[in-house]
């Protein structure tokens, strides 16, 4: 039986236990796990900070593998069958209805009221259906994602979760070619966002956060110069943005920090008639205040939120790191890889911001 990390509930230590293999089913997939991840959502997880998770859980909701099984005939967005051997990864997403207002008619399946999530929203009871574990199987109608040429399983989770993510949140930007951009954050999104900007045309591309190593991260991979969080006010920060761009301020701003103390001083270093794309605040980190008159509506500003990504997201994020992977490098994002038995101290070095990306290897 595959071995697996479970969070058994909120603040309770990680376990490793044996799970059943399951009984393929026409159109699913088993894997043997490459890598998973630890992702800001599983340290929200361990707190009990998400609505409706039915914990115990195996956590891990981007992963990438080798196929060992197939129930039939299953095929990758090209239409190309998937075979044993292949290297995938997967759309964590999935059980959308396609029958709701949400996906019917907003074209908004994120909001889909019965969809559910991998490593997030499955259960142990549900099956192995999280990557913290050496198999992971892949329900019929899971969006499957061979990788492509130069996309190897450690480029992939390097990229993860953050760049998927990312390039939700730089299409809700809609940066446009010579636009002058900042990014406030400087995790996986954030890291992500950066570079993203710079492919989509930015003119200028500003990160804002810490600690010193991260921002010299954020460098390495294309952004134009940086604004460190601390020894810093939040006055200080806006003004310095401000100076950088001909005291307008930006054109676009990305929120991917997860704290709500930052959406006020994002839109204020946001010009006015800007764009302010809000993607990090995926879980409840509570409240903040902002005075929407001078903020928002008198700046004639266009504020826009982030929630999670699409099948369309995981499919482009292969390309991107096929075409820009050697020159953007997010492998330097990697700090550490841990075996399941460590998942503990995976989770405490990701909360305590000692490394940006925590790798899982569940079989070595």
């Amino acid at each position: 039986m595959p071995r697996a990390a479970v969070m058994t509930g909120p603040g309770a230590p990680i376990e490793v236990r044996e799970l059943p293999a399951p009984e393929i089913e026409p159109g699913g997939i088993l894997l043997e796990t490459i890598y998973s991840e630890v992702c800001g959502t599983d340290v929200h997880l361990r707190h009990g900070r998400l609505a409706g998770v039915p914990y115990p859980i195996v956590p891990g909701h981007v992963s990438v593998g080798w196929v060992v099984e197939t129930g039939g005939r299953v095929e990758d967005p090209d239409g190309r069958p998937i075979a044993v051997g292949d290297v995938v990864t997967f759309h964590d997403v999935h059980e959308t209805c396609q029958r709701c207002w949400f996906c019917r008619v907003a074209g908004a399946p994120n909001r889909c009221p019965h969809r559910k999530v991998y490593g997030i929203t499955y259960g142990v009871r549900d099956g192995l259906l999280g990557g913290w574990s050496e198999a992971i199987y892949l329900k019929p109608g899971v969006g499957v994602i061979p990788l492509p040429d130069g996309v190897d399983a450690r480029r992939l989770i390097a990229g993860g979760c953050g760049l998927a993510t990312a390039i939700h949140a730089v299409d809700r930007a809609e940066i446009r070619i010579g636009d002058l951009v900042a990014v406030q954050g400087c995790g996986p999104v954030g890291l992500s966002a950066a570079p993203l900007a710079l492919l989509s045309g930015a003119g200028l591309v500003i990160v804002i956060g810490g600690p010193a190593g991260r921002l010299e991260v954020a460098r390495s991979m294309g952004a134009d110069t940086t604004v460190p969080l601390d020894g810093t006010s939040a006055e200080e920060r806006v003004a310095r943005v401000r100076d950088l761009t001909a005291g307008r301020g930006t054109d676009v701003t990305i929120e991917a920090t997860g704290s709500p103390a930052a959406i006020g001083e994002g839109l204020r270093m946001t010009r006015d008639a800007g764009r302010y794309v809000v993607a990090g605040q995926y879980t409840d980190a509570g409240e903040t205040t902002i005075h929407p008159h001078e903020m928002i509506n008198r700046k004639h500003l266009d504020v826009r939120g982030v929630w999670g990504a699409g099948y369309d997201h995981f499919v482009r994020m292969t390309g991107v790191l096929a075409r820009h992977g050697d020159r953007i490098g997010w492998e330097r994002t990697i700090g550490r890889e841990y075996g399941l038995d460590e998942m503990n101290e995976a989770l405490a070095d990701v909360e305590a911001g000692r490394i940006v990306k925590a790798v899982v290897a569940p079989n070595g």
